[in-house]
């Protein structure tokens, strides 16, 4: 089984809590037999747009095609403003050609696929953003199982809170283990 996770933070240096839930996660996926690729979107270049192919040649067709090849999605993002991150938006605007396409009558490229949502935060939003990309990924043709999003609220991922790597993940062992694991176990099921 393979899983592409686009990691929405907005942190192009150092590591971000986002991206430090989603190593904390990948430990409990790999131990379901789930490989999995973390596509950190800072590092690409990908230029605004509703196609996969734009005018402009960027890193989307080729984010895209590995997307395709997954059997699962995860989208992964801090909350700004009770939104997911811009860096993700960017992507949920690319895949809409997805939806011109069934549209038009025809099957979706992501039919059968699985997905799910990694969020953290410093204050209320988790649901208001899962439930818009779950709403999204439906759209899509994209499935959602049941405990599919692990979502962390707490005050050390505010602004300016210098937690180090091991902090959060020690943070996220004691208070978020169960949810990890119940969730790579939900997404292996789901695959198979």
């Amino acid at each position: 089984m393979k899983a592409i996770i686009l990691l929405g933070t907005l942190k192009k240096k150092g590591r971000s809590n986002t991206e430090t839930l989603v190593e904390f996660l990948g430990t409990y996926l790999e131990k379901q037999n789930i490989d999995y690729e973390v596509i950190k979107l800072a590092d690409h270049h990908i230029v605004p747009g509703t196609y996969t192919h734009m005018d402009v040649k960027d890193d989307w067709p080729s984010i895209y095609q590995k997307i395709t090849e997954a059997q699962i999605l995860l989208f992964a993002t801090p909350l700004w403003w009770n939104s997911h991150s811009s860096e993700l938006q960017r992507c949920i605007e690319r895949l809409d050609e997805v939806y011109d396409k069934i549209l038009a009558g025809e099957d979706s490229p992501l039919d059968g696929k699985i997905g799910g949502v990694v969020i953290t935060g410093d204050s209320d939003g988790v649901e208001h953003v899962t439930g818009n990309i779950a709403n999204f990924f439906c759209s899509i043709g994209i499935t959602l199982p049941p405990y599919s999003s692990l979502g962390v609220i707490w005050e050390g991922h505010s602004k300016g809170t210098k937690k180090t790597k091991t902090q959060l993940l020690n943070y996220y062992h004691r208070n978020y283990a169960e949810d990890a694991k119940s969730m790579a176990e939900s997404l292996a099921k789901a695959v198979k």
